[in-house]
């Protein structure tokens, strides 16, 4: 009865599409024409009607295990039976201190300890506080700056990207940026890191003459730009940032949420680049997308830090652990582990960059870039008609069976890391025959 109850109520709907909000999508445009997903499983979506599509994005850049694992389910179902919320706040769960202690060891370096959040976006913010109260508990309230860095992307908080501070301004009025490393003219159809760029990390050196590294807090960036559309940093760029940082005792904080469980073909970006930070978000692929979950990791001493008042007093005014979301966690944990992913990605990734840069000829292509099993594919943008071929690209390779993401004029590609080579093969033949038709 249930069952019937539950398809007759998907078979009604969706209505006339209005009452939804869509987040970073053009309403407008997709509520003319809609594209429904209503099941998924391993590499493939399920279309409303019925049509398979290849998924070349791992949902968002999160769901690295592929779709509908049998272990996440399961465990997410036996812990909503066992404990489906316990408060965080003065009590615990033993879920959750399970879950940090695996993805402490997990972590390179002294990045022991783990404060757990709701998202990606979450975890960016609380990464902030962390450093700004760290700073102001160790006797240096001065240091309140905090450096991004051009076409940076820390989710959907203040912190986040252009059109964010465009359209809702900062709640941070110290902040500066960074110059991003993106440059056709200088690292166009470069395989893996680029040569050039890694002397733009110098510019902190000016930032600290001009504001004075009493006043700066923390640099964050991610070790590589995935939703500006995968932008690699360039060799010695990410070790000159911390050096800078360690002279002049400004916390380094990696945003790895995309970068994070296998993307780069190693654990972390971190391990990949052979770089240290002090403080490290996470989130996406932490529990597969499961359930939305993040996590902030800080090296021992920003934790020992907070350490030092009363027993009873409360170090850090934040915080999450749901006992669902640390269930699916674990489990996708034990995914990483028990097939290898992490160890896979590296594998396939001459494969997978080979495969990319079969597009290098096609017209209107002026860069590609591919490390681990990450890549993107720069267009050469329409005169008068920003992000237009792009999107056409999109929408062409939906028809035909593959989901790619764009973000501007870029099409980015994250499959999940189960993907096979004749996949891939697909990914490319796809794009590469919607741009041929677009010539």
């Amino acid at each position: 009865m249930l069952e019937s109850l539950e398809s007759a109520r998907y078979e009604t709907i969706p209505n006339d599409l209005e009452p939804l909000w869509m987040p970073f999508t053009a309403n407008r445009q997709f509520k003319s024409a809609p594209r429904m997903l209503v099941a998924a499983e391993g590499m493939h979506y399920t279309t409303a009607d019925s049509r398979q599509i290849l998924d070349a994005t791992s949902g968002l850049w999160c769901v690295n295990c592929g779709h509908a694992r049998k272990e996440i389910t399961e465990a997410v179902s036996a812990q909503v039976g066992r404990l489906e919320y316990g408060p965080g706040f003065q009590m615990g769960h033993p879920a959750s201190f399970e879950f940090a202690a695996r993805l402490a060891a997990l972590a390179p370096g002294d990045l022991d300890h783990v404060f757990l959040t709701n998202s990606g976006s979450e975890s960016a913010d609380t990464a902030l506080k962390i450093a700004l109260a760290y700073h102001n508990i160790s006797d240096n309230a001065s240091r309140t700056r905090l450096i991004g860095r051009e076409k940076g992307y820390h989710g959907v908080g203040f912190g986040g990207i252009a059109n964010n501070r465009k359209y809702f301004g900062s709640a941070f009025p110290g902040v500066d940026h960074l110059p991003h490393t993106h440059s056709l003219e200088h690292n166009a159809f470069n395989k893996g890191q680029p040569e050039w760029g890694g002397h733009l990390a110098d510019d902190l050196e000016r930032l600290v003459a001009l504001h004075d590294a009493s006043t700066i807090a923390a640099v964050i960036v991610e070790p590589m730009a995935g939703s500006a559309g995968v932008i690699l940093p360039p060799k010695g760029y990410l070790k000159r940032l911390r050096e800078i940082c360690d002279t002049h005792g400004i916390l380094l904080i990696f945003d790895e949420v995309i970068t994070g469980f296998g993307r780069l073909g190693d654990s972390f970006a971190a391990e990949r680049f052979g770089v240290l930070p002090d403080i490290m978000t996470l989130a996406k692929g932490l529990t597969n997308a499961a359930v939305p979950m993040g996590a902030v990791l800080v090296r021992k001493h920003i934790y020992d830090a907070f350490m030092n008042g009363p027993d009873n007093a409360i170090e850090l005014f934040h915080g999450s652990g749901h006992p669902v979301a640390c269930a699916a966690g674990h489990a996708a944990l034990d995914i990483y582990l028990n097939e290898g992913l992490f160890e896979r990605a590296a594998e396939l990734e001459s494969y997978w960059i080979d495969a990319a840069f079969s597009l290098k000829d096609h017209a209107h292509v002026i860069d590609i870039r591919a490390m681990g099993l990450v890549g993107a594919v720069e267009l050469e943008p329409i005169e008068g008609k920003p992000t237009a071929r792009a999107f056409d690209a999109f929408l062409k390779c939906y028809e035909r069976g593959v989901l790619i993401r764009t973000t501007g004029d870029i099409i980015a590609l994250s499959p999940p890391l189960i993907v096979e080579k004749n996949q891939i093969d697909q990914i490319f033949d796809t794009i590469g025959g919607v741009l041929k038709e677009a010539a």
